[in-house]
């Protein structure tokens, strides 16, 4: 069962706190730093219901916080709904010394910390990730910002918060797609630069189980450890990219089909399609990636991209923000922890690499003993 503490993990210029008892930290962060300041709280309906009334229980002082509500999902996640935001914090009054909270999962981070960092040129926020996803991934790092369109992530900033709280306990309210979803990133993570981690996670029976707040703490780790030493992702911080050239475009071709997958769900997608190419176009050895597949397949059931989706994929690859030129560009693998970035790859390839997962998916079964322990 998670412990009744929290970890600290330490960063440069903002703390980062992991466990069940990071309410009571935030209580303390409020009376020393923002007393007598005026405070929001920014919700989807979901964390509204499900979230917000623990942490009102047990953070007194944001019991009078103007609680701003926002559509769920990532439809969503795009300027009109800043403008929304921006509208209400103005509405509350809300002047340079103001805090805004993100109570949610990645959209709500994205997007809170976008609108209060562009709010009068910049006010003080705090990142309160409800979703594995967040919690392991999207929390940390100072990205934030909106979509265009179908096109993920075209407009933002790099913003840190004051502050990020990571309570596990909110992941109870989740059903068994979201945890799933978030347990990709932390994959990721193993595959990308602690082969340790990555036999950590296939030696657990559950990553939901026992082991799920030290395994939260450590993906964070590894992404801020990353983070410090590349903040503005000039070189070393691509590397978190892993997955993400084929996933952001297949899941920006079904937001265009008004047919949404999870993030994870793409990014799991992503770094089968992305090992098939780090195969063939860098030294990671079959073995690995077929090991790797496997466990993905543990969690993550296949997703059926059309064959006729491939144009329009490979045209939203042209989007990506790692592409130089007219040239799509890769995160590849070249064993379990080490990486090389900045690798191109002929459209022929990648189509390859899309159509390797879609037999691995006509072949895939369901095995009657694998675990879906949440």
């Amino acid at each position: 069962m998670p412990t009744n503490t929290s970890i600290r993990v330490f960063n440069s210029s903002y703390p980062i706190w992991v466990g069940s008892a990071v309410l009571p930290e935030l209580q303390e962060l409020l009376r020393e730093k923002y007393s007598g300041v005026s405070r929001f709280i920014l919700v989807d309906e979901n964390t509204r219901e499900h979230c917000l009334p623990l942490v009102i229980e047990q953070v007194p002082l944001l019991r009078e916080a103007i609680v701003i509500e926002i559509p769920a999902g990532e439809t969503h996640k795009k300027l009109k709904t800043c403008h929304l935001v921006w509208q209400a914090l103005l509405d509350g009054k809300a002047d340079r010394h103001a805090l805004l909270i993100n109570l949610g999962g990645g959209v709500i981070g994205d997007l809170g910390g976008f609108v209060a960092a562009t709010f009068k040129r910049g006010i003080d926020f705090l990142q309160m990730p409800t979703t594995l996803l967040a919690q392991v991934d999207a929390s940390v790092g100072g990205k934030v910002g909106v979509d265009l369109g179908p096109h993920k992530n075209q407009v933002g900033v790099f913003a840190n918060p004051v502050a990020v709280f990571v309570c596990p306990a909110f992941l109870d309210t989740l059903d068994q797609a979201q945890l799933h979803s978030g347990l990709a990133e932390s994959i990721k993570h193993g595959l990308i630069a602690d082969p340790l981690f990555w036999e950590m996670l296939q030696e657990q029976e559950s990553p939901f189980g026992p082991a799920r707040d030290r395994l939260i703490a450590h993906s964070l780790k590894i992404k801020n450890d990353v983070v410090l030493q590349d903040p503005l992702e000039s070189g070393l911080r691509k590397i978190l990219n892993f997955g993400h050239t084929i996933g952001h475009a297949v899941e920006s071709y079904f937001l265009e089909q008004e047919q949404p997958i999870l993030h994870g769900e793409a990014v799991a997608l992503g770094m089968i399609c992305e090992g098939f190419l780090s195969v063939k176009h860098s030294k990671l050895n079959q073995i690995d990636l077929d090991a790797y597949t496997a466990y993905t397949f543990r969690y993550f059931s296949p997703i059926h991209v059309p064959v006729n989706a491939e144009d329009r994929i490979v045209e939203l690859m042209a989007f990506d923000k790692k592409n130089q030129g007219n040239s799509i560009r890769f995160v590849l693998l070249e064993s379990i922890g080490k990486t090389v970035i900045d690798v191109e790859c002929p459209e022929v390839s990648i189509r390859e690499a899309l159509q390797h997962y879609r037999q691995l998916a006509h072949q895939w079964t369901p095995s009657p003993t694998k675990k879906h322990d949440s």
